[in-house]
């Protein structure tokens, strides 16, 4: 057998996925071990459990595939600072360093690392260097259901590549086409997420939440001033609006003078009309660039499928809008899409390509396994963790947590749920998650403000099980991953009144728009996770147990961790949020807590415990 260990580190969203003969055994990102959001650092966490997972030390690891090539990034920066000097030298002198030191010299310092698993560790040529877009683009098409596919890769920047189209076919993986840096989708996108008060990196999807509180008033402006768009998709931005280039942050004073009012402080100054109106702006952009570039590749390569990889593929209001738009007949998007997705592609790719391995393809099904890729935990091992705590607790068999806890649900309780493997990627979908009752009018307004302490505005996903999802959504394609985002079904939902009607921004909010108000977004829309008896039939069985008892196949489903947080990784972490949070009910396997019953001494206060993400 032959195992090959990928890895996305030194960035952003640090990773580690080992791969063996060619199925996927392990992925997780640093972040769920250490607890810091993000966490750029070597994922050695990650590593151990991985090669734990695989039952080997790294001394066994047949291959180890790093997901991008620091030279030409070296390359890149170095041209970019030539090309604008003496404009940049804060950031040249500030990014200088740590590659001088470090990144220069990343095998070497991979190698360290390494030893500090193993001190006999050997190179011996086992570590190689892919390319950024390949291994994203990898992470998108070999864990497809196709033979043949269009892959698109739309992200930041990688070495040089912001865009990129690729053809798959069986093992073979090509990548046709690049748009190249500074002229990105990702980073105009992360622009406007500066511009409006949110973290670049973390808060682009809280824009897209944004969204549809505003009116896109803005969106011919951008098109007239700071891109020119080609029929096809393809861009040129205007660089003197922009200060990613030379500077340390995204924009400049031009870029705040063409929409006439400063950056937004973050959690100091207020959300207001204005930048609802700015985030609508921006998605629609982003919306017609991405539709234009489908629509042209289906045209030019004629395959009736399409893969999606990078950050912008997590921006599930433009997957929707793909899927409806009809140029591809079938879409897939890597659940991983951001940086951590690339430690598992740069696996797959080093083992299709580089070792020339076919691939194994099951018609209609992926190779992710539901994304359940993380760590799991036995109920003896949970026993004894929440033992070690001072929890309070009933261990009960399986069909009884599952009515407890549905039953729980249907009395309009707030649940944490910790079940079976840890999910690979950035959504909770049913392994980490905390639940709530679909059809509750006060439910997202208690999980944003007493459980998540995050902004208002913020939508929650619902966990339909897919037999019924076309009977709740216009939706009929699997969607496990949330990546997909289609209306209310009209039959659910309620006309609003000419006074709702007239509401603006967050006075929208509270409206009731359909019978499962607390997944229904403003504009009638949701996030949908398709539940699947196949990949986790536990989650599948809980709400299958809240249909039995309420006629309703929906749930809210959104992450278990409060703002600024990692998503629980650890019985430990769960119970910790559980304590510090709003949370009136724990399910850790088959442990069942009950908020009343602990001990008051434990609690935390989690309102202030993480940085806002």
């Amino acid at each position: 057998m032959t195992t090959v260990l990928g890895l996305s580190a030194y960035y952003h969203d640090s990773a580690a996925a080992l791969v063996r003969d060619g199925g996927i055994v392990a992925a997780a990102q640093e972040e769920r071990f250490t607890r810091k959001k993000h966490d750029a650092g070597y994922p050695r966490r990650a590593v151990d459990y991985c090669l734990a997972e695989a039952g080997i030390g790294i001394g066994e690891v047949d291959h180890i595939v790093f997901y991008e090539k620091p030279f030409l990034k070296f390359e890149r920066l170095l041209e970019t600072y030539t090309a604008v000097a003496p404009r940049g030298l804060a950031s040249f002198r500030a990014a200088m360093p740590l590659w001088l030191r470090e990144k220069l010299f990343m095998k070497d310092m991979l190698v360290g690392e390494f030893k500090r698993h193993d001190a006999a560790f050997r190179d011996n040529g086992r570590l190689k260097f892919s390319e950024h877009h390949y291994s994203h683009a990898a992470s998108a098409f070999f864990p497809s259901p196709f033979e043949e596919a269009l892959v698109l890769t739309l992200d930041g920047v990688g070495e040089w590549a912001t865009s990129s189209v690729a053809v798959g076919r069986g093992r073979e993986l090509e990548i046709v086409r690049e748009m190249q840096f500074p002229h990105s989708l990702g980073l105009l996108y992360s622009a406007f997420t500066y511009y409006t008060g949110f973290r670049v990196n973390s808060g682009e999807y809280k824009l897209m939440g944004l969204a549809p509180y505003g009116q896109p008033r803005y969106r011919d402006l951008i098109l007239d001033k700071l891109l020119v768009l080609a029929d096809d998709g393809s861009f040129w931005l205007d660089q003197s609006y922009f200060n990613y280039c030379t500077g340390l942050t995204m924009t400049n004073e031009r870029f705040a003078a063409l929409f006439g009012e400063p950056v937004r402080q973050p959690d100091k100054a207020p959300l207001t009309p204005f930048h609802m109106d700015v985030a609508a702006s921006i998605q629609a952009v982003t919306e017609e660039i991405v539709l234009r570039l489908t629509r042209s590749l289906a045209r030019e390569f004629g395959l009736p499928n399409l893969c999606l990889a990078g950050g912008v593929a997590l921006n599930c209001v433009a997957n929707g809008k793909i899927l409806r738009d009809g140029a591809f007949e079938n879409l897939w998007v890597q659940p991983a899409a951001g940086d951590a997705g690339g430690a598992l592609g740069a696996a797959l790719g080093l083992w299709h390509r580089e070792l020339a391995q076919p691939r194994k393809i099951v018609a209609g099904q992926d190779s992710m396994r539901g994304a359940y890729l993380g760590p799991s935990f036995t109920d003896a091992e949970i026993a004894r963790r929440l033992t070690a705590l001072g929890a309070v607790f009933r261990l009960l068999p399986e069909d009884e947590t599952i009515d407890l806890t549905a039953r729980a649900l249907a009395d309009q309780k707030a649940v944490g749920w910790f079940s079976g493997r840890m999910e690979f990627g950035p959504r909770a979908l049913g392994g980490r998650s905390i639940l709530g009752d679909a059809r509750s009018p006060g439910m997202q307004r208690t999980l944003n403000l007493k459980v998540k302490y995050r902004e208002s505005f913020r939508p929650f996903a619902p966990s339909v099980l897919r037999e019924h999802l076309a009977e709740w959504f216009d939706l009929d394609v699997d969607s496990p991953y949330m990546l997909l985002v289609a209306d209310v079904a009209r039959a659910h939902r309620r006309e609003m009144t000419a006074e709702e009607q007239s509401l603006f921004g967050i006075d929208r909010l509270n409206v009731v728009r359909s019978s499962i108000p607390a997944v229904t977004h403003v504009d009638y829309s949701a996030r949908i996770q398709s539940v699947h008896r196949e990949t986790n039939p536990r989650y599948h069985a809980l709400i299958g147990r809240f249909y039995e008892l309420t006629g309703c196949p929906v749930i809210v489903n959104t992450s278990f961790n409060v703002r600024g947080e990692p998503i629980v990784g650890s019985p430990e972490d769960a119970f910790r949020c559980f304590m510090g949070t709003g949370l009136d009910m724990l399910v850790i396997g088959n442990a069942v807590l009950v908020k009343d019953e602990q001990d008051k001494a434990l609690k935390e206060n989690y309102e202030c415990k993480y940085a806002p993400d």
